[in-house]
């Protein structure tokens, strides 16, 4: 194991964390296309704000961690760890294209007794049966005899501050016994809390896919409990806390599902199941239902506006918060676009303000525009706190609203003596 040299590809949210945690044992080099991110990284900043500019600093100058583009400079490494994104298509079907394309990429450098280990989350098979073939395909090297590999299923929570990369418990998995048993050494070596050791590479790749789809079915749930709820005018939130005076009662909030994991992940296992003849029911109407709650809350705003006399054609509206989740600059398939999109079609005086998010990446990524500071002299018809950042809890919100407004909370985290609605 001393003689580990690790190459990360992919230095998103994950890649990354990972690539800085294994570069404090192992001499790492960190891989990614995207020139400026790669810049912005040597330079000692991280705009994910995932890792702390002092520690990536730190790593830097003391563990010689470095990025680049350059393909040739990963052809000295022998442990490959890929950890691109696996989004889904405007059908939502999985979209297999930067995982095939990074596989090209370890095909092109990959040498004999080399291991590549897959971090992305796919449902079981991907591994073995699409990105293994590629790597095969492009190296001329036979899986199992001239490289191995491994899965070992990401676990970051962008903007979560206590389980860091480094406190994670790690499944892992190999593709032979001894190489299993090398990769959990690996992988053991930089964590705090150690590993689970899969039995299987697809094992470890199934249960990496369920963690996220169970979330994604309880939130459904509360989900769902939510619109009963309001429709008999009775708070969900105070259901919930009498509910959970109950021991075994598992305590979860309704609220939108968005990200990059819990509101994609899903799709990957309803679409393999289905291949196998098997219709996921539960979770494909968890998706449905989460999908919507961006339209429902917007309603539900319409709704109480109608109600107070508030006319919402042209009604001046402020939208607190765009990312994903709290205090984080994740954007990556935001539901807050849907309240947006469904009251703009009332109204183009829709105010977004988010601290957290880089304005020229909504608007690119959405064509939305966004500000950072809250207007002056602004005052609003509706509100609605679609993102609990910590800064909105310094806000004075009811002064900036109209006389007769309706103010809306999506995360139950506003004052009750100041809200009109809540999810």
């Amino acid at each position: 194991m001393k003689n580990i040299k690790i190459a990360v590809i992919g230095l998103g949210y994950v890649g990354l964390p990972l690539a800085r945690l294994f570069s404090t044992k192992f001499e790492t080099i960190g891989f990614d296309l995207n020139k400026f991110r790669v810049d912005e990284i040597n330079s000692g900043h991280d705009s994910t704000l995932e890792v702390e500019d002092e520690l990536l600093n730190y790593t830097i100058n003391n563990h010689g961690f470095r990025c680049t583009t350059n393909i040739e400079d990963l052809k000295d490494f022998n442990f490959y760890i890929v950890a691109v994104p696996t989004p889904v298509d405007e059908n939502n079907r999985p979209n297999l294209t930067p995982l095939i394309k990074a596989s090209e990429t370890v095909g092109k450098v990959i040498s004999k007794n080399d291991i590549v280990v897959y971090e992305s989350t796919v449902y079981p098979g991907v591994t073995e049966e699409e990105c293994i073939p590629v790597v095969e395909k492009v190296s001329g090297l036979k899986f199992n005899v001239d490289f191995f590999a491994g899965y070992s299923p990401e676990r970051i929570n962008p903007g979560d501050k206590l389980h860091t990369v480094e406190k994670i418990k790690k499944v892992t998995s190999g593709s032979t016994p001894e190489i299993a048993d090398l990769i959990d050494d690996v992988y053991n070596s930089v964590l705090i809390n150690g590993t689970h050791k899969a039995p299987s590479i697809k094992v470890a790749e199934a249960s990496k896919i369920i963690e996220n789809s169970q979330r994604d079915v309880n939130i459904a749930f509360m989900n769902e409990l939510a619109k009963i709820f309001n429709a008999m005018n009775i708070d969900t939130h105070d259901v919930i806390e009498a509910a959970s005076s109950k021991w075994n009662f598992i305590k979860l909030n309704p609220g939108l599902v968005g990200g990059h994991c819990i509101g994609v992940d899903p799709y990957y296992l309803i679409q393999k199941a289905q291949v196998y003849g098997v219709l996921p029911r539960i979770m494909s109407a968890a998706r449905h239902l989460n999908d919507g709650m961006g339209e429902y809350v917007a309603n539900q705003t319409i709704k109480l506006m109608n109600k107070k006399g508030v006319l919402v054609k042209d009604a001046k509206i402020l939208i607190l918060g765009i990312t994903f989740k709290e205090n984080c600059p994740d954007i990556r398939n935001t539901k807050v676009v849907d309240i947006y999109h469904t009251l703009n079609e009332f109204t183009d005086n829709i105010i977004i303000y988010d601290p957290w998010a880089d304005a020229d990446l909504v608007r690119k990524e959405y064509d939305i525009e966004i500000t950072n500071v809250l207007p002056e002299n602004e005052s609003f018809d509706a509100a609605i706190l679609a993102v609990s950042h910590n800064e909105f809890s310094k806000l004075n919100l009811k002064s900036l609203m109209k006389e007769n407004s309706v103010i809306y909370d999506v995360k139950g985290f506003l004052d009750r003596d100041i809200i009109d609605g809540r999810l």
